[in-house]
């Protein structure tokens, strides 16, 4: 029995007879099962489960046996020490974390006719296909008018105020700077999905004063920000440039008190070269190094390719210390324009109470082209026409508010369905 399988049941709720306490006698209520995770580390993230009285919101691990814990190295591996709880078939072994702390632990059982999906869900695994399925598939095959531009149209500017009220989040922590916002904000979709959450805390822990102080060097920026990540240090910096770029990150955190992250955090397997971690934070690095006031030219920038002018940084080798690494690209620069830059000007001008043009947003979404992911890919196959950024991230928030958390009856589409069933009654 492969693992996926075990995560398809843990992600649909399809176990029968879940053990509703942990191995230790503590009782279970699963609140949510968290979001499945393809890169490396935990198998779900952000699940929130009530063990005894304590409510808890972090990492699931899944495996058939619990001794597997320690076959794959998680005890060693901080980036599994959030783990909540260990979903296991056989505990067979007590785990312990890399802080030696313990794992509470639930036996998983499921039908045996759940082994029927076996084969289907190991064939998706290799087509690199989404193991989850969206309700009305069937219905959208047979009549993909169901998903009028409408409700695509309202599913954009829904998903655009999400992340307006995230932006406002990041505003009420800095003091209402919206300059320092956006720079925390960019520097998680600069991590993109894999490691977006260390980028983010990256920023964090790096005062964007500090980078501003020192703009001027390229070479002082990337120190910081390299030291900062928890990628550089003594042990790792033998000599060359990464020796220099270590002896300034010692003189540097020492000026500003700077404390790095834990160099666990960031995700390394199963990513292209270009998507390394180091590669983006020295193409972040010189972003802040070229672009001077950011923030105010991508506000005030009102076509796509002024903005893709703006971020696409020319690399000059200015600077014989560091290594240059590769811009960025064309496709990564427009995620960066749908995640961060659209929904900042968005906010920015409700914010500034400026009249609210629903049509302006929509023209620069319209104007980038379609992004390709797994849900992106899901949606083709159920034959929705998709043309541009409008129409994905429309279809992005449908699954995740509505087809993920089973709302079919909030949304038009399961509505539509629902009442030409009722009709059918008559």
């Amino acid at each position: 029995m492969p693992e996926i399988l075990l995560h398809y049941i843990w992600q649909q709720r399809l176990w029968s007879g879940f053990e509703q306490t942990t191995t230790d006698g503590l009782s279970v209520e699963i609140i949510s099962t968290g979001q499945y995770n393809r890169n490396a580390g935990p198998d779900f993230s952000n699940a929130h489960v009530r063990i005894g009285q304590q409510d808890w919101i972090g990492n699931i691990e899944i495996h058939i046996h619990a001794s597997d814990w320690y076959k794959h190295k998680h005890h060693t591996d901080g980036a599994y020490d959030n783990t909540i709880l260990h979903i296991v078939c056989v505990a067979d072994k007590d785990i312990e974390n890399s802080r030696g702390e313990k794992i509470p632990q639930c036996e998983l059982r499921y039908p045996a006719d759940r082994d029927y999906m076996s084969e289907w869900l190991v064939h998706a695994q290799e087509m690199q296909m989404p193991v989850y399925h969206i309700e009305c598939s069937h219905q959208l095959q047979s009549d993909a008018s169901l998903m009028t531009e409408g409700w695509k149209k309202t599913l954009l500017l829904k998903r655009l105020e999400c992340k307006r009220q995230s932006i406002l989040q990041l505003l009420s922590i800095t003091q209402n700077s919206w300059t320092h916002a956006f720079y925390i904000s960019l520097a998680h979709n600069f991590g993109f999905h894999t490691n977006g959450i260390a980028f983010e805390t990256l920023a964090i822990q790096t005062p964007l004063s500090c980078l501003l102080k020192h703009r001027d060097s390229l070479f002082q920026v990337t120190a910081i920000l390299l030291g900062q990540s928890g990628l550089l240090n003594a042990d790792t910096a033998i000599d060359g440039e990464r020796k220099a770029l270590w002896n300034e990150y010692e003189f540097l955190s020492k000026k500003f008190s700077l404390t790095p992250m834990h160099a666990s955090l960031w995700k390394k397997a199963r990513i292209r070269p270009q998507n390394a971690p180091e590669v983006r934070i020295r193409q972040f690095a010189q972003l802040i190094h070229h672009s001077e006031f950011l923030f105010s030219k991508l506000i005030q920038a009102q076509d796509i390719e002024t903005m893709v002018d703006i971020l696409q940084v020319e690399v000059q080798d200015t600077d014989t210390r560091i290594s240059l690494s590769p811009k960025l690209g064309r496709k990564s620069i427009e995620i960066l324009l749908i995640n961060t830059v659209i929904p900042y000007q968005y906010a920015y001008a409700i914010a500034q109470q400026k009249v609210k043009n629903d049509a302006t947003v929509l023209q620069l979404m319209e104007a980038i082209p379609a992004e390709d992911n797994s849900i992106i890919r899901q949606w083709k196959m159920l034959g929705q026409t998709i043309h541009s950024a409008a129409d994905t991230q429309a279809l992005i928030h449908l699954y995740q508010n509505y087809c993920q958390p089973h709302q079919c009856y909030n949304c038009q589409v399961g509505y539509q369905i629902f009442s030409q069933r009722q009709l059918s009654l008559f």
